[in-house]
Formats: C-alpha cells, structure tokens, sequence
C-alpha cells in the first residue's frame, strides 16, 4: 500500500504563489512516474505536471513557465511550485504516483486564486 498526502493548498490573490507537497509512504524514485493533476468543478481531471523516474518533465500548456514540478533527494516528496497564479488555476490538486501498472491517488488539497 502507498500513501500519498498533499498539502499547501489555500486561498490566494491571482498573481500570487503556492507550493504544494506530496509526501509519499516510499522512496518517490521507486516510482515510474508522479505527477500533479487538477480537478475543477465540473470538469474532467486533467494532468499539470509530471515527472519521470529519470527526471523528464511534462507540463500542460496552461502551466508552462508559470509551474514547477520538482523532487526532493531524500526520496520522499515531490512539490509543484505555484507563480502567477491565475482564478482559472482554481481546483482540487491531487498528487499521482504510477509504478508498474499501479496507479496511486493522494485526496486532494483545494487551490483557490482569487482576483
């Protein structure tokens, strides 16, 4: 069993910043791949960031330049630093993990921009 748990979410004025946390219960570069996903209300999850084990970044168009996905070398968390925050940044932030055909869920910490 893998637990991830976010945290660092809040309330923020838009051009603002945030840095959310994911703590994993195992070394985070056992994993294929972890990444940030985004859920806003009535819209469809949707990736943010990922990064692979071998250190490839990925970014969603809407992120790029303003987000950034990162790990730290003891192996037990990844962060997703958060500039120029948008009202449209708006939704739950959930942490993924995937490792060999198993996919890991955190439950979300709320990111809220405000104008």
């Amino acid at each position: 069993q893998v637990l991830l748990v976010e945290s660092g979410g809040g309330l923020v004025q838009a051009g603002g910043s945030l840095r959310l946390s994911c703590a994993a219960s195992r070394n985070i570069y056992a994993f294929n791949v972890m990444g940030w996903y985004r859920q806003a209300p009535g819209n469809q999850r949707e990736l943010v960031a990922a990064i692979r084990s071998g250190g490839i970044l990925n970014y969603s168009d809407s992120v790029k330049g303003r987000f950034t996905i990162s790990r730290d070398n003891a192996g037990k968390t990844v962060y997703l630093q958060m500039n120029s925050l948008k009202p449209e940044d708006t939704a739950v932030y959930y942490c993924n993990a995937v490792m060999t055909g198993r996919e890991y869920w955190g439950q979300g910490t709320q990111v809220t921009v405000s104008l």
